[in-house]
C-alpha cells in the first residue's frame, strides 16, 4: 500500500464534486453550478485510519477529449500524474448520462469507484437505483454518498484502502463492433513500443480511431478512418444495454418542480426582464441593507480616528507623522474598508442566486439574445461571474471550447463592473445623486453589459470571424441556498477584500500621501505637490469628459493598480469623512464642485470607472491566458480608448440636457 495514496475526484460539471472534496478536506473552495467554477485541480491532505491520502478535485467534465481546457487538464492529470484511484463522482439523478465518462475512465486501465452522489435528490424525483446491478454491470464498487449531508463519507475512504490493496484490476470493455475492434488491436500492437504505461494501450488507441489531435501529435502514429460517433454510439449502446435494469422510475410524472419553474424563468419573453428585476433587487439590497451597516461601521472608524489622533497629540508626535497615521494610513485603508458591509451584502445576494441554481438559467436566457449577435451564450458566464472580480472570470473563459469565443469572452470580461468599482458608485451616487443610488449602480452594471456586447459583435466581425458555437449547459435544479456555501463564498470575498486593504490599499495610501504631502523641495501644500503636478500633467485629457481636474486624474491613474485605490486615493486628498452614516456630506460635496464636478460630470467620472483599463492583477491573467503580450497590451490600450469615447460621449451628449 502507498504510504501516501493519490486519490483523484472525477465528475462531470454540478456533480457534487467539490462540496464532497471540501467536506473531507475542510477546504473552503467555492461549490459552483454551472461549468468553470473549478478551473484548477486542487489539493488537500486527509488521514484515514492512519493512512495518508492526497485528494485531488480535477475540474469538471463531461469527457476526456481535448475540447476544453478543463478536459486537457484532467485527463492529462488522470494519465500523467497516475493517481492510485480515480473516484467517478456521479449525480445520481442523472446517472445515464454521467455514465459516458464513467466508460472513458474504465478504458484508461485505472482503479475506478464509482461514488453515487445526491441519492436523496434521485429519491425525491422517484428513482430507485438498484447498486447491485449497476456494480454487476460495470465490474467497479459503488457507493451511496450524499456530500452536502456528509453522508457515506466513511464507507467511500474504506472502498479506496480496499481498492488500493488490490494487487489486480479487471475492467470491463466495451464491444465496439469487429471492425473497430480490430484496427484498435492493430493499433495496441504499434503502440506498445512506444508507450511505457502499458495498461492505457486500449485507450490511447481508441482515441486515435476518433481522430484526437493532442494523442496523434503525441504519437505520429498513421491511422486510416474516422471512428468518433461509432465509438460515442458504442459507449452509448453499451450503457443502454443495462440501464433500465439499474434505474426504476416510481413518479407518473417525469416534469420536476424545477422544470415547472423554468417554465417561466427562462420564458423568451419573460426570461430577461425577470433577470433585469432580480439584478435590480440585488442592487437595492446592497445599498440599502449595506448603506445601514456601514454607517455603523464609520462611527468605529470615526471614534478610532479620534482616539489615535489624541494619542499623538499625547504623545507630541511630530505633525508630518500624525498627517501620515490619520490622514494617509486611516484616511486611505478606512476609506476604503468602509465600504466592506456592501461589498458583504453584494457577494452575499448573488452566492444566493448561484446556489439556488438560478445564476446558470442566465447563460440560457441570455444565449437566446446573444445568438442574434452571432455570439455564444456560454461566453456570458465569464461575463457575470465578472460582476464579483475579473481574475476568476477571465480564467473561466477557458471553459469555451472555440478559441475565437474564449479571445473574445477573455477581452470583453473586465467590462463587467466588478465588486472593486463599487465604493465608486457608492460614493458618487451618494453625493451627487441622493436617493437615487440604487438606480445609478444599475444603469452602470447595465451599460458595462452593453458596451461588452457590442464590443464582442465588433471584435466577432473583425478580429475573430466564423461560425457561432452552440450552447450546451447543464441546469441544475433549484434548490433552498445552503447558509454554509453562503456563508464561506461571503467570507473568502470579504476576506480577501480586506487582506487587499491591508497590503496593496495600505502601501499605495501611504505612497500616496507622501506624493501629496512633498515636492522635490520638500514639505509642501497639496496643491504644489508631486501628485498635484502628475494629475495637472494628465488632466487635460479629461477635460472632454467633465473632470479634467488634478485630484481626479491622479485617483484614476492610481486605480490602474486596483479600482479601490481609486477611492482611497480621493480619501487621501479630501477625508472621506462621515459619508456612510447619517453625517453631513455637504462638505465634501462642496470639494469636488469646488475641483469642478457636477451631476453630469460625476457620472462621467463613474463611466469611465467602470470601463477604463483591467486591473493590474486582470491584465497579469490575460497575460497568462492568451499566453501573449500583445493581447494583454491590446485590452490595456482599447480599453483605456473605449472608456474615453464613452464618457466623452455621455458628457457632451448630457450638456445638450443639462
Amino acid at each position: 500500500m502507498s504510504g501516501n495514496m493519490k486519490v483523484a475526484f472525477i465528475g462531470n460539471p454540478n456533480c457534487g464534486k467539490t462540496t464532497l472534496f471540501n467536506a473531507y478536506t475542510g477546504a473552503k473552495h467555492k461549490v459552483g453550478n454551472w461549468p468553470g467554477v473549478t478551473v484548477e485541480k486542487k489539493e488537500g491532505t486527509i488521514v484515514y485510519k492512519g493512512h495518508k491520502m492526497t485528494l485531488v478535485d480535477l475540474p469538471g467534465v463531461y469527457s476526456l477529449s481535448p475540447y476544453s481546457m478543463e478536459e486537457i487538464l484532467t485527463r492529462e492529470y488522470i494519465i500523467d500524474a497516475s493517481p492510485d484511484v480515480v473516484v467517478n463522482i456521479i449525480d445520481a439523478s442523472n446517472l445515464e448520462r454521467n455514465l459516458y465518462l464513467t466508460l472513458q475512465l474504465i478504458e484508461l486501465g485505472k482503479p475506478v469507484i464509482l461514488a453515487l452522489n445526491m441519492m436523496d435528490v434521485a429519491k425525491n424525483r422517484g428513482l430507485i437505483i438498484h447498486i447491485d446491478q449497476l456494480k454487476e454491470a460495470l465490474n467497479l464498487p459503488v457507493i451511496e454518498v450524499i456530500a452536502t449531508k456528509k453522508v457515506g463519507m466513511d464507507d467511500l475512504l474504506q472502498e479506496i484502502l480496499e481498492t488500493v490493496r488490490q494487487e489486480s484490476y479487471d475492467p470491463i470493455q466495451v464491444n465496439y463492433g469487429e471492425e473497430i475492434e480490430m484496427e484498435i488491436s492493430k493499433l495496441t500492437t504499434q503502440l506498445g513500443n512506444k508507450l511505457l504505461k502499458q495498461d492505457t494501450l486500449r485507450w490511447h488507441a481508441i482515441k486515435l480511431l476518433e481522430r484526437d489531435q493532442e494523442i496523434y501529435k503525441k504519437l505520429n502514429v498513421q491511422v486510416i478512418g474516422h471512428y468518433e460517433e461509432d465509438i460515442a454510439k458504442g459507449k452509448y449502446d453499451y450503457i443502454s444495454g443495462f440501464i433500465h435494469q439499474v434505474i426504476e422510475h416510481t413518479a407518473d410524472n417525469d416534469e420536476t418542480a424545477s422544470d415547472r419553474v423554468d417554465k417561466v424563468i427562462t420564458n423568451r419573453f419573460a426570461g430577461l426582464p425577470i433577470f433585469m428585476a432580480m439584478m435590480l433587487a440585488v442592487f437595492a439590497f446592497t445599498f440599502k441593507v449595506g448603506n445601514y451597516l456601514a454607517g455603523l461601521l464609520d462611527i468605529v472608524f470615526g471614534a478610532f480616528g479620534d482616539l489615535v489622533s489624541q494619542l499623538l497629540v499625547g504623545i507630541d508626535a511630530a505633525q508630518w507623522l500624525s498627517s501620515l497615521i490619520v490622514d494617509g494610513i486611516i484616511g486611505g485603508v478606512g476609506g476604503i474598508l468602509i465600504f466592506l458591509p456592501n461589498i458583504a451584502c453584494l457577494f452575499t445576494a448573488i452566492s444566493i442566486l448561484e446556489d439556488s441554481g438560478y445564476m446558470a438559467r442566465v447563460a440560457l436566457i441570455m444565449d437566446k439574445f446573444m445568438r442574434k449577435l452571432g455570439l455564444s451564450g456560454k461566453a456570458f458566464i465569464p461575463m457575470i461571474l465578472g460582476f464579483g472580480c475579473s481574475v476568476p472570470a477571465i480564467m473561466t473563459a477557458r471553459t469555451l471550447e472555440d478559441e475565437r469565443d474564449r479571445l473574445i469572452a477573455i477581452l470583453i470580461t473586465p467590462f463587467m463592473s466588478c465588486s472593486a468599482r463599487l465604493p465608486i458608485y457608492i460614493l458618487f451616487s451618494r453625493i451627487f445623486f441622493p436617493g437615487n443610488e440604487v438606480l445609478i449602480a444599475f444603469s452602470l452594471y447595465l451599460l458595462g453589459v452593453v458596451i461588452a456586447i457590442l464590443v464582442a459583435l465588433i471584435f466577432k466581425k473583425t478580429l475573430s470571424k466564423g461560425e457561432t458555437a452552440p450552447l450546451i449547459l447543464e441546469l441544475p435544479a433549484y434548490k433552498k441556498p445552503s447558509p454554509l456555501t453562503i456563508a464561506i463564498y461571503v467570507w473568502e470575498k470579504v476576506k480577501g477584500y480586506m487582506i487587499k486593504a491591508g497590503t496593496v490599499i495600505f502601501v499605495a495610501s501611504i505612497i500616496i500621501w507622501f506624493i501629496l504631502a512633498f515636492n522635490l523641495s520638500g514639505k509642501t501644500d497639496i496643491t504644489h505637490s508631486i501628485g498635484a503636478s502628475i494629475g495637472q500633467f494628465i488632466s487635460p485629457i479629461f477635460v472632454p469628459l467633465g473632470f479634467g481636474n488634478w485630484q481626479a486624474s491622479l485617483s484614476l491613474i492610481a486605480g490602474i493598480m486596483g479600482k479601490e485605490i481609486v477611492v482611497s486615493t480621493m480619501s487621501v486628498i479630501y477625508g472621506i469623512g462621515d459619508l456612510m452614516g447619517d453625517g453631513d456630506t455637504t462638505q465634501f460635496m462642496a470639494q469636488l464642485v469646488a475641483a469642478g464636478f457636477t451631476q453630469l460630470s460625476a457620472y462621467a467620472f463613474m463611466v469611465f470607472s467602470l470601463l477604463y483599463t483591467p486591473c493590474v492583477a486582470a491584465l497579469g491573467v490575460i497575460k497568462k491566458e492568451t499566453n501573449s503580450w500583445k493581447w494583454m497590451i491590446f485590452s490595456f490600450v482599447y480599453q483605456l480608448a473605449v472608456a474615453w469615447l464613452v464618457a466623452m460621449v455621455v458628457y457632451q451628449i448630457g450638456r445638450l440636457f443639462v
